[in-house]
């Protein structure tokens, strides 16, 4: 049997940014090439500012990454993205001549966008266009279509949370923009992902979402992110449990602002710690990276600044801790870090909205506080401390699997392929027909 060749696209490769869809992606196409199934392979896109320079080769934007032959790298100028339409402005020709070669040279079955972020929309009309019976899928992992504040349906004005869009509304948000500016953008993208086949959300939050956006709720299979067995342990030798931390990205919507502030009120009486393992500050914002940095460098006994970390190294760092913070002052869409905290039988400290309540249930694998409310979550991490057998309880709440796992969801994108694949074959047959005049 032919194996189905799926190509993954996404806007990072996990060798130079190791984020949760890149780590996720990377699970995944390995997990597809040990089945005899799939033959996946991985198209990322590379340049300024995660790589040290744009293309390598003057004739080609690709480049394979190491030895592996089904791995490639297609290097885009950032600075050419037109962020609010989600499109390259001049460089067509890398998506228009290399991305539709690319597409003819391997002929994949299914092409499963897991983000178009500095690639663009118009990638999906080139594989519709070259590869007319290929599946297309595509991954929403949060909601850049929907929200031009980086996808994430925050106003710009208060900070407060947004589930509503509309131009006018947007418009609000960005008086720079005209509200019919608003309105093409809009159309311009519900054009291009008209042509998906299916859809996958990691919750049925975001499904809601993307469903009151436009796209028909048949067309979106909810599929959260695997998790492998709970495997962690109690911190050996532990009397209390004190140690709390924070692992991921550093960005203005993942509240460790929010939680250092949370520190300052709790005060340097605190019996506890706080370790923050985080990434990717250099790449924010003046504004907001100056704002961490002085909250940062506040003299506190009570936290320690780890920097970045290796994601294998993440079992020997939750040994040592025994609560994970996620302070997310977003809807978040299904926060990976949440299923490795209970991977390793971490209960979760999280905000209460959005992906994040879907996963923690508040009182059984973890303790809510209010978005954005530093003081409530120092209340919630006093009560941790304080609160005799409260660990217990919620450790012993996370279930032995938390979520699917990586076999799981291969088989689950089985069903969609399929699913897919079937469809796209029986439109074949109606060209077919019309074209012979029949029908």
């Amino acid at each position: 049997m032919t194996p189905t060749k799926v190509l993954f696209i996404s806007h990072n490769h996990p060798k130079l940014l190791a984020g949760g869809v890149e780590v996720y992606m990377a699970g995944l196409y390995e997990a597809l090439r040990a089945s005899p199934e799939f033959e996946p392979m991985i198209l990322a896109r590379a340049g300024k500012p995660f790589t040290p320079t744009n293309a390598l080769h003057e004739d080609s934007p690709f480049a394979m990454v190491g030895v592996d032959p089904n791995q490639y790298l297609l290097y885009t100028d950032i600075e050419d993205f037109d962020y609010f339409g989600g499109t390259l402005r001049t460089s067509k020709d890398v998506l228009s001549e290399h991305f539709r070669d690319f597409l003819v040279s391997h002929r994949p079955d299914v092409v499963h966008f897991q983000h178009t972020a500095y690639l663009g929309y118009d990638m999906v009309r080139i594989v519709r266009n070259t590869l007319p019976d290929a599946a297309i899928v595509y991954s929403l992992h949060e909601y850049l279509p929907i929200c031009h504040r980086n996808g994430q349906m925050i106003r710009t004005k208060n900070d407060e949370l947004c589930e509503l869009e509309s131009p006018r509304r947007c418009n609000e948000c960005f008086p720079d923009i005209t509200p019919q500016d608003f309105f093409m953008r809009k159309l311009f993208a519900k054009a291009h992902l008209s042509l998906v086949d299916r859809f996958t959300t990691p919750s049925e939050y975001v499904k809601q979402r993307y469903v009151d956006w436009g796209i028909s709720p048949s067309r979106i299979v909810v599929k959260g992110y695997p998790a492998l067995p709970r495997t962690g342990v109690p911190r050996a030798g532990a009397t209390a449990r004190n140690r709390f931390a924070y692992f991921g990205q550093l960005n203005p919507y993942k509240g460790a602002d929010v939680m250092l502030r949370a520190m300052d009120l709790l005060g340097e009486d605190f019996d506890g710690h706080l370790w923050i393992w985080g990434a990717n500050l250099d790449k924010q914002s003046p504004e907001w990276r100056e704002r961490f940095e002085d909250l940062l460098a506040v003299d506190r006994e009570t936290v320690t600044f780890a920097g970045a970390y290796e994601h294998a190294e993440l079992g020997k760092l939750m040994e040592r801790i025994d609560w994970v913070i996620v302070p997310s002052i977003w809807w978040e869409t299904g926060p990976i870090v949440v299923w490795e905290a209970f991977q390793h039988g971490r209960p979760v400290i999280s905000s209460d909205i959005g992906g994040m309540s879907e996963k923690v249930t508040d009182g059984v694998n973890g303790l809510h506080f209010r978005t954005g409310s530093a003081e409530e979550m120092a209340a919630v991490m006093q009560r941790a401390v304080d609160t005799p057998g409260l660990w217990d309880t919620l450790h012993a709440g996370i279930p032995a699997q938390p979520g699917h796992s990586m076999a799981d969801d291969v088989e689950i994108l089985r069903c969609i392929y399929r699913d897919a694949l079937a469809e796209r074959a029986t439109a074949a047959g109606d060209r077919e027909l019309e074209g012979a005049g029949i029908g």
